[in-house]
């Protein structure tokens, strides 16, 4: 009892420090290196301008996402393209120019402002030996190679500009693209694992990996000029802030975009200092290499970070407040599936679906719902994904009680309720606490889903990671995690042996 009130003042200061914090400016970014590094730049331009608090929600996932904490007001403005304005939030066939998007996107209370300077369209690229070998060089001669296997990122495949209608414009007769983080397709390009992926056309690693980016020969690709996607009251409620953004219009063009990207996924400089020093003009041009290797020293140096504390804290608050929340919804509803077996059929089921839906799906239906990105939709998320376990535990313990213990208990004169509290449930606690044990182990990995709405914990590292294919990276937010839901699966067996030791146990889920 102690460790939940404490882990629920912990859970409370968060969510009272994002919402008490006074923010006059929140900048989103998407999942991948450009956004992390341009919405740097506008968070670190704001701060330069003298605002009392700006925050960076940082990799908070696809473009439904950042659509739905912009229209939640969770944050101010994201970068975005005008490609994706046009196709994906407005649903429109062409691009038109800026005047004509920002009066369509007067009625979602959005503007698209401040040109940045630069155009990063889509693309499709190949390995240059590849590409030269079977004489490609356009899009269009893509369909006279159906053995190729592409492996295209999640939101391009998914994209009403991606690969649905790329494949329809082109003909292009591959039955299946295989679905990758965009973070991880060049390494799978480089180990012959796929042989086309969608590429941005300003990405560090074309030159790098030695790859062919082929030609759009029909034109499919709308242009996506690089702009800020913000509330339309974000100048006049923040005008210092924004004075100092309207002077990034035009100063980034599409080669110092591309040397920004190469800092930080060849050079391996964080995404502040690779803003940081694009704003006080003291970018160089990275290596056309990989500076370094994957190494014990690295590993640690990531590991034990500054950020560890925090992210841990994040981490336990997230994890064992929404398994307490889910044990208070499912014990309950786990006695009344196994008291009515009709409703419980429903309820068995129900839980059964809930687990399936795939965690950024629930995600985007929840920012809307709760208004806010961060720590409401993730706990609720976790909660429901926590639910099963301990539900179907509940159930089949209360379902092994022996029939004649509870006649006895009734012939005694002790109460229905009197006999659940007293004979039924201490009987089938080693099945429940079996159910809670592998829910809290469970909910250790998929915590790691909030870093995709910016609720923090170890999920912030492997999402970086991700963006930058930084293996360092990813294991310093891995390993904690593993190590964590090893502690807490040895936890629960020394309190299983401590409270009934002649007990067997068994795990129903």
């Amino acid at each position: 009892m102690t460790c939940l009130k404490a882990l629920t003042a912990i859970l409370l200061w968060l969510l009272i420090g994002q919402a008490a914090g006074g923010e006059r400016l929140k900048v989103g970014s998407k999942r991948f290196t450009e956004a992390y590094i341009l919405a740097e730049i506008v968070s670190q331009s704001a701060r330069n301008a003298g605002e009392i608090e700006v925050s960076h929600r940082q990799g908070l996932g696809n473009t439904a996402i950042l659509l739905s904490a912009l229209q939640a007001r969770s944050i101010d403005v994201y970068p975005e393209y005008t490609g994706t304005i046009a196709r994906e939030i407005l649903r429109l066939d062409q691009v038109p120019p800026l005047p004509e998007l920002n009066a369509q996107l007067a009625r979602l209370g959005l503007q698209a402002s401040v040109p940045l300077g630069f155009n990063n369209s889509y693309a499709l690229a190949m390995r240059e030996r590849d590409a030269a070998a079977l004489n490609i060089t356009r899009l269009s001669e893509l369909k006279n190679h159906p053995d190729l296997r592409f492996g295209l990122s999640q939101e391009f495949i998914g994209r009403t500009d991606g690969w649905p209608g790329l494949q329809k414009a082109y003909a292009l007769r591959q039955a299946r693209a295989r679905g990758l983080d965009h973070g991880l397709a060049y390494e799978a390009l480089a180990q012959n694992q796929i042989d086309v992926t969608d590429v941005y056309t300003t990405d560090a690693k074309i030159d790098a990996f030695a790859l062919r980016v082929l030609e759009d020969d029909s034109h499919y690709f709308p242009r996506y000029e690089a702009v800020l996607l913000h509330l339309a009251d974000l100048p006049t409620r923040s005008p210092r802030s924004w004075a100092a953004l309207s002077r990034l219009e035009g100063r980034i063009d599409e080669a110092a975009m591309r040397r920004m990207n190469a800092a930080a996924e060849l050079e391996g400089k964080s995404f502040q200092n690779v803003a940081q020093a694009f704003l006080s003009g003291e970018l160089t041009a990275p290596p056309k290499t990989s500076s370094g290797h994957l190494t014990v020293r690295s590993v640690l140096a990531k590991l034990f970070a500054p950020d560890l504390l925090r992210l841990t804290m994040e981490h336990l608050a997230l994890v064992f407040l929404s398994l307490g929340a889910s044990m208070v919804l499912g014990i309950p509803l786990g006695i009344l599936a196994a008291r009515f077996p009709a409703p419980g059929a429903v309820i068995l089921g129900l839980t059964g679906v809930l687990q399936t839906i795939p965690s950024l799906a629930l995600l985007a239906i929840l920012i809307p719902i709760t208004g806010s990105i961060g720590l409401a939709p993730a706990f609720i998320a976790l909660t429901v994904y926590a639910l099963l376990p301990i539900v179907r535990n509940t159930h089949a313990g209360l379902g092994q009680v022996p029939h004649g213990m509870k006649q006895a208990a009734l012939a005694l004169g002790l109460s229905p309720w009197l006999t659940l509290r007293l004979v039924e449930l201490p009987l089938a606690r080693a099945t429940l606490l079996a159910g809670i044990k592998t829910s809290a182990v469970i909910n250790v990995g998929t915590a790691t889903i909030a870093a995709f709405i910016g609720a923090g914990g170890y999920g912030e590292r492997i999402v970086t990671g991700l963006a930058l294919n930084d293996n360092a990276t990813l294991l310093a937010g891995a390993i904690p995690v593993a190590l964590m839901a090893l502690a807490i699966e040895g936890a629960f067996t020394l309190g299983e042996r401590g409270l009934f030791p002649e007990t067997g146990r068994k795990t129903i889920y």
